[in-house]
């Protein structure tokens, strides 16, 4: 069970020798209470010290993990140990074992557990105990095993149990062959011809074991040229859809049969795979297919000489599935996020693909086809994780935010990945199927329908790509295999052909792709071509760019980190092939790297009209968190701008947050100054209010940037913040050991409604404002200096001044005060006139160019030669909001407003509201009745907003 779940796991597991009994020594009856002991000695939990949960199911008629007690890492609904003495816990089954885990009827074998720590960053291994006396063992063949054998031979069977006489009934493909009764089974299947799913049922009394295994008949690999225009993966007929072609890429393996719902998952001769002669791509035809049914398959890959500890036979869907069912995630997705969900195939074992004919095209919008991108030099990339981004962690939450998006004005949203990942709330790094969406987010045509809305309404999509490496489910790290013990599960072997047996760079995180492979060069073009060509993307962040070599080894950071002329070749070569499908395409690399290598990606095909190169994430958060916490801290951010890189053309993506990095504000409350007349530290509100000016000397510096989701709100929740509320990390001594980065984060920006939080919208607004301005205004675009005041970066006192562009707004002089008290800082106009603050246009008149501001603590001015265009569109009601809604008695909007009015869903007015002018303002509505209301705000301009209220 713990090879299941999300990438914490993978990432922050101990997995040791652990202890697990029942008290009394002898195996309890399901009808009886029992106790489980736990001693936690050279477990992953030995030296934690906190109160440790079980994660626990039973083993009910024959399947696994039934009955599971809650949901991982949620501490109100898992149950509890209590400690014993020293290392000893226990954990109480009553007043049954059947009661205990809610079992009305069936036959319970095992209890399974996975013991782990408060904040489930640290566990055991998957742990068993049996229930009754009555025990059975399958001794040949092996239990969940796949023997291979040629036509016409035998196979022995033979069983025994640990209670006397029992029941024996084997099954094959569904068909009694053998029935009998007694301590032990033998029996021979003799002159086998075809493939076989064997089921060896063993019961005495209510209690039941079922033995699964299977044979597989060697039939030989029909050698037949594949038709032309073929691609890995399903290859739909055009003109058929009684008809579908699949194809696999498996070098070295001898013969693979297709198995699915189309053959009752036994296939015969006719499902065996062709192999074409020139490509030894393995193919195969399907027929008989009815339009619009869902199908389901599994590849039975056989290589009769494996590697040592290798597999012979392994079932694996398609890697190229764009639709996945699985065993272990899909029961927890909602119907609401994925409605008709197709069932997992009773009796299967893993992923399978759904094959679906006649499916119906997405009607794109002309938004879509006609989209136009941003300026790659003013573009505003708003990142996202869905799962933490609402309620609902979908893609219909995205969607019902899209005025959000909108009023801050960015133009690209970046989505953390969503391609199918192992477990359901990740993030998404730990990427399975590369070209399947993950069901978790919703379906194909909901990610599309966001997709359009975002075109319609000027918003590029950018997806987050993982191909530096795949987790251990990804069909292609399970035909070439490690598998010493045999449970299916295994890292990449030395003969795959796809990955690295050890990763080649120091920064190994699962399997670690060889991009130097035509294999890889192959999957990775497809699934690029993929999301543009099916889904409209407008580009890709490259995850972890630097693990695209073949140079270098784990633990080798100098290597890892030096240039390596490989990495540069092959990453060119992907850009290229985008730039093939799509010359607008946004390609943006996580590289992190030495400048002499960025610049080879961000200088590339920049003259070329459209002008290409490769955007480079620019990291500046502890930069930006010194300028926050008001400290002693290095404060350059000089690098914030691409000409300090070398790069020729603006291809630098800054940014003060990330996914990967701490919040400002959090790092400003936590650690900042708490000194001075405005303290950051410990002071929520003067750290919210810096964020203002994080963003004037950040966004406005010219060159695409990056905005993580909810800095815009001064989002103050670490990063490290645990399921159960606590703060924990690695790198402050985190205790228990480990840190709580990857937990499902809460959201309080909308059950708080931080828009309607004063201090909070200003930021929202004023980043508004500056993102208006940069897409708007040339010298935003233009010639820049960043410096501190006197000249040095690291002060307080922060300078950019852009210029170069056309009048009348040709020059901007941005300032800004980080420290903790006000100050009077040097201007340094370039020359005198009349300026204009640009956050509302108003003027002033400059007679000495070394004239001094008073700005106050944590605040900023931007100033122009000229009026600045795009902010006579700027309108704070776009962002109003209305909460409770549903109402009951009152409820207050976000923004100060003139007036009110409320009408009923039919036009009619049923009441108004005047000088209202406080957004702490309670409108009161206890004398309307139940039902659907339109509520029409003014503001001072007489602009408005209408807003649907539910009337309780």
């Amino acid at each position: 069970m713990r090879k299941h779940y999300s990438i914490l796991f993978f990432l922050f597991s101990i997995v040791t020798f652990s202890q697990v009994t029942w008290q009394g020594g002898s195996n309890p009856d399901a009808t009886s209470s029992a106790t489980i002991l736990f001693d936690k000695t050279g477990t992953g939990l030995a030296t934690y010290s906190g109160t440790i949960y079980a994660h626990t199911g039973v083993t009910l008629n024959g399947t696994p993990w039934q009955n599971v007690l809650g949901s991982w890492g949620n501490n109100s609904t898992q149950p509890a140990l209590t400690l014993v003495s020293g290392n000893i816990y226990k954990l109480d089954l009553t007043p049954t074992i059947m009661g205990y885990y809610g079992v009305s009827s069936g036959s319970i074998t095992k209890i399974n557990l996975v013991f782990r720590n408060a904040a489930g960053s640290a566990q055991t291994s998957d742990l068993s105990l049996d229930v009754g006396a009555f025990q059975s063992s399958l001794t040949l063949p092996a239990e969940n095993s796949n023997t291979i054998i040629n036509s016409g031979q035998n196979l022995n069977i033979s069983a025994t149990n640990t209670n006397g006489n029992a029941n024996y009934n084997l099954m094959a493909n569904g068909v009694s062959i053998n029935a009998s009764t007694g301590s032990s089974f033998n029996y021979t299947d003799a002159n086998i011809t075809v493939n076989k799913s064997y089921e060896l049922i063993i019961s005495q009394g209510i209690t039941s074991f079922s033995k699964k295994f299977a044979v597989i008949v060697n039939a030989g690999t029909v050698s037949q040229a594949m038709p032309s225009g073929l691609e890995d993966g399903i290859n739909y007929n055009s003109s058929d859809d009684s008809k579908a072609t699949l194809v696999l890429t498996a070098p070295g393996k001898d013969f693979v049969y297709v198995a699915g719902s189309f053959n009752n998952w036994v296939p015969g001769s006719e499902y065996l795979m062709k192999r074409d002669p020139s490509t030894n791509k393995f193919w195969l035809e399907i027929t008989g297919l009815t339009s619009g049914t869902n199908y389901s398959y599994q590849y039975w890959v056989v290589d009769t000489t494996p590697t040592t500890n290798s597999p012979a036979v392994v079932k694996t869907a398609d890697p190229y599935s764009t639709l996945v069912l699985s065993p272990f995630d899909d029961s927890g997705i909602s119907s609401n996020t994925y409605p008709n969900l197709p069932a997992y195939p009773s009796g299967q074992q893993r992923e399978v693909t759904l094959l679906k004919t006649g499916q119906t095209p997405y009607n794109w919008s002309s938004a879509t086809t006609n989209f136009v991108k941003p300026n790659k030099d003013n573009l505003v990339v708003y990142e996202v994780l869905i799962r933490d981004f609402d309620s609902n962690r979908n893609f219909q939450d995205l969607i019902n935010k899209i005025d959000y998006f909108k009023n801050l004005n960015i133009n690209a949203i970046e989505l953390m990945p969503v391609m199918e990942f192992e477990g359901n709330e990740s993030w998404g790094y730990n990427t399975a199927f590369h070209t399947a969406l993950d069901k978790f987010y919703g379906t194909e045509d909901k990610f599309r329908e966001f997709i359009d809305l975002c075109h319609q309404n000027g918003i590029a999509v950018i997806l987050d790509v993982a191909l530096n490496h795949a987790f251990g489910r990804n069909p292609m790290v399970r035909m070439w295999m490690k598998d010493a013990d045999g449970d299916g599960w295994g890292d990449a072997a030395s003969d795959n052909p796809y990955f690295n047996e050890f990763a080649k760079h120091s920064y190994g995180v699962g399997n670690d792709f060889n991009h130097s492979s035509a294999y890889t060069k192959y999957y990775t073009k497809r699934v690029i071509k993929h999301w543009i060509e099916d889904f409209k993307i407008d580009g890709f962040r490259w995850d972890l760019t630097k693990g695209f070599t073949q140079a270098c080894s784990a633990g080798d950071d100098s290597c890892t980190n030096a240039y390596q002329a490989d990495r540069v070749a092959v990453l060119k070569e992907y850009a290229d092939y985008s730039w093939s499908l799509d010359p607008n395409h946004i390609a943006i690399f996580e590289h992190l790297g030495s400048d002499n290598e960025e610049q080879q990606w961000a200088n590339y095909r920049l003259s070329e009209t459209p002008s290409k190169g490769i955007l480079m994430w620019g990291e500046m958060w502890s930069k930006y968190g010194a300028l926050m916490k008001g400290g002693s801290d290095d404060k350059d951010i000089t690098r914030m701008g691409h000409v300090s890189r070398g790069f020729t053309g603006k291809r630098l993506i800054g940014y003060p947050e990330s996914h990967d990095k701490d919040r400002m504000v959090y790092e400003g409350v936590t650690f900042g100054n708490g000194a001075g007349a405005y303290p950051v530290g410990g002071n929520l509100t003067n750290a919210i209010k810096r964020m203002s000016a994080i963003g004037a000397v950040s966004l406005l510096i010219p060159g695409p940037k990056m905005i993580w989701h909810f800095g815009e709100l001064g989002m103050d929740d670490s990063i490290f913040t645990c399921n159960n509320g606590s703060v924990n990390s690695d790198y402050d001594g985190g205790n228990p050991p480990g840190d709580c980065k990857l937990d499902t984060k809460p959201q309080p920006q909308w059950t708080e409604n931080w828009l309607a939080d004063v201090n909070r919208s200003t930021v929202y607004n004023n980043w508004a404002k500056m993102i208006a301005l940069k897409k708007n205004n040339a010298v935003f675009n233009a010639n820049y200096t960043i410096s501190g005041q006197g000249g040095t970066n690291n002060t307080v006192r922060q300078r950019v001044y852009l210029y170069g562009a056309a009048a009348p707004l040709s020059n901007v002089v941005i300032l800004a005060n980080f420290s903790v008290a006000d100050l009077a800082i040097t201007a340094d106009f370039p020359f005198t006139g009349t300026w204009y603050n640009l956050m509302d246009n108003t003027s002033m008149s400059v007679t000495n160019t070394a004239m001094t501001i008073t700005i106050e603590s944590g605040g900023f001015r931007v100033y122009g030669n000229g009026q600045a265009l795009g902010l006579e569109d700027f309108n704070p009601i776009k962002s109003l909001s209305l909460v409770p809604n549903p109402a009951n008695n009152y409820f207050t909007l976000s923004e100060p407003i003139e007036k009110a009015e409320i009408y009923s869903i039919t036009g009619q007015l049923v009441k108004s509201f005047i000088n209202v002018n406080s957004v702490e303002y309670q409108f009161n509505i206890e004398d309307l009745k139940s039902g659907v209301y339109l509520v029409k705000a003014f503001d001072a301009n007489t602009q408005s907003k209408t807003i649907k209220l539910i009337k309780r």
